[in-house]
């Protein structure tokens, strides 16, 4: 009597190892998927992050851009403005003489009239 539950006491003991082995086994396979995923989601984070960088630098590269144009196109307006001005004030001066041309001729045409 006292054999059979030895080996059933030995039989349970396999199977506990067993049992335990299994445990084991999961656990390291858990931890491994947990490893991965941990590295695959770090590369996903780099490759966001490289991504994000990528776009603010090109973004900061089209204001920059942006302002450059703005800048040039002040630049053209106030010289436009100038030449604007310069042409204003020589439109004034023909006119003046032509004003004074128009009364010498008047004055020249009225004394040779007389």
């Amino acid at each position: 009597q006292l054999q059979l539950p030895m080996s059933e006491k030995n039989e349970l003991t396999r199977s506990l190892e067993m049992v335990q082995n299994q445990l084991q086994e999961k656990e390291s396979e858990i931890k491994r998927e947990i490893s991965e995923y941990k590295d695959r989601l770090l590369q996903a984070e780099k490759e966001h992050q490289d991504a994000l960088a990528e776009a603010k630098q090109k973004n900061e590269a089209e204001i920059e851009a942006c302002h450059e144009k703005i800048s040039s196109l002040e630049h053209f307006i106030r010289s436009q403005k100038l030449e604007i001005e310069h042409l204003k004030s020589n439109k004034e001066q023909l006119n003046n003489s032509l004003k004074e041309a128009n009364q010498a001729l008047g004055e020249l045409l009225k004394t040779k009239v007389r």
